[in-house]
């Protein structure tokens, strides 16, 4: 057993001797690939340095010019007619027909609506008898009292009879006079049966139906509405009314144009009819009017429109898209490509608006670029690529082939 044992040893001091020389030849190679990859990754690096980190941003930029806008305001406004009326009955009765149609044109004097006139043709007949007595009562107190003159001319009779007969024709015609009035105002009532419109303009909407009672004066039929010209009516506020250069009367208004609900510009153009004299109390607001002529019709009583009022015109102003305006807390701002191609930030103080741009009031200057599209990006500092706005962007330029390698 003792010359077995002596006999394996060397045999596994072998084994371990090739181990460890596969262990080292292992970590050679590592090292070595550690040492390739770390020498590529030096390599990439200074590549990356070389070709100068983040490219430019590419920017859209205006050169800016100045320019003269108009003076200005917008406020929301509401239409009305030149002229509106309320029809209502001055006699009260079963409303027998409608005679027109709702929402159609109306010529002044057109009937519009027919009373039951029944009631009012009798009332008229039965004052036209009672002035027919009345006459015959004038006639006969007449000759009564000529006849007793004669008496009284050969004293046949006292003087009291003849005054007395004399008093009584002069009470008789004083009822054919009342007569004559109760038959004028049967005639007027019988008149008023017939509900006419008292203008020109378009109908309203029927407040009753046929057959329904009316009471004179109280009852509401419909409406009519001069709608040619048509009123615009607005408001303005102090601070607006700054902008325009104070409070506005016809004389100092230059222009007033009308924006329809679909944005589109009323074609005709408008004329101050009434300002206010001062500030209304409750609302801070000058009340205001416009009129604006309306032959075919295309503006409605009712309708919300907008309204730009004129005053006239300001030099020397810049205008930039309200999309390259930006707010911090110091206020308004935009950023400008200076000449070394560096987004830099301007403070501006703006006016009002011109369509979609905005008018700059200062912090701008002649000939400087005013970038217009992705302003949320920037940074002051960052390195643009400006190109003029609505043209395409320039290629990046393409890197050399020594670069590529």
């Amino acid at each position: 057993m003792l010359f077995n044992v002596d006999k394996q040893r060397p045999q596994v001091h072998l084994l371990k001797t090739k181990s460890l020389a596969g262990a080292v030849k292992l970590t050679t190679i590592a090292l070595l690939v550690g040492l390739a990859l770390n020498g590529c990754g030096k390599k990439n690096d200074a590549a990356a340095q070389a070709g100068g980190g983040m490219p430019p941003m590419p920017v859209s930029v205006i050169e800016l010019k100045a320019t003269s806008v108009p003076i200005s305001a917008e406020s929301v406004a509401q239409t009305e007619g030149a002229k509106e009326v309320e029809i209502r009955p001055r006699v009260g009765g079963i409303l027998l027909k409608k005679l027109f149609e709702e929402g159609e044109p109306i010529k002044a004097g057109q009937a519009m609506f027919l009373i039951d006139p029944v009631p009012f043709q009798i009332a008229l007949s039965n004052a036209k008898a009672q002035l027919a007595q009345q006459q015959t009562h004038v006639e006969q107190t007449q000759r009564e009292a000529t006849r007793l003159d004669g008496l009284l001319a050969s004293q046949s009779i006292s003087k009291r009879e003849a005054d007395n007969a004399g008093s009584d024709s002069n009470l008789a015609r004083g009822a054919l006079a009342q007569a004559e009035a109760s038959v004028r105002e049967a005639q007027l009532n019988l008149s008023y049966t017939t509900v006419t419109s008292p203008l020109s303009g378009i109908a309203g909407r029927f407040e009753f139906s046929e057959g329904a009672l009316v009471s004179a004066n109280t009852s509401l039929l419909t409406t009519v509405s001069q709608i040619s010209p048509i009123w615009v009516r607005f408001s303005l506020s102090d601070s607006e009314l700054a902008q325009l250069g104070g409070h506005l009367s016809p004389s100092n208004v230059k222009e007033v144009a009308l924006i329809m609900p679909s944005g589109k510009e009323y074609p005709s153009k408008g004329s101050l009819n009434f300002a206010a004299s001062g500030i209304d109390p409750q609302l801070g607001t000058q009340q205001l009017r416009a009129t604006f002529d309306n032959p075919d019709k295309s503006l409605l009583p009712g309708q919300f429109v907008r309204v730009r009022v004129t005053t006239g015109h300001k030099d020397g102003v810049f205008v930039v898209p309200q999309t390259s305006i930006l707010t911090n807390d110091q206020g308004k701002f935009v950023y400008v490509a200076n000449d070394k191609n560096e987004a830099t930030i301007k403070p501006i103080v703006v006016g009002n608006w011109v369509g979609t741009d905005w008018v700059v009031l200062s912090g701008l200057e002649a000939g400087e670029k005013v970038i217009v599209d992705n302003v949320i990006k920037l940074r002051p500092g960052a390195a643009v690529a400006p190109h003029p706005a609505g043209e395409a962007p320039a290629a990046p330029a393409e890197p050399s082939k020594a670069a590529a390698k």
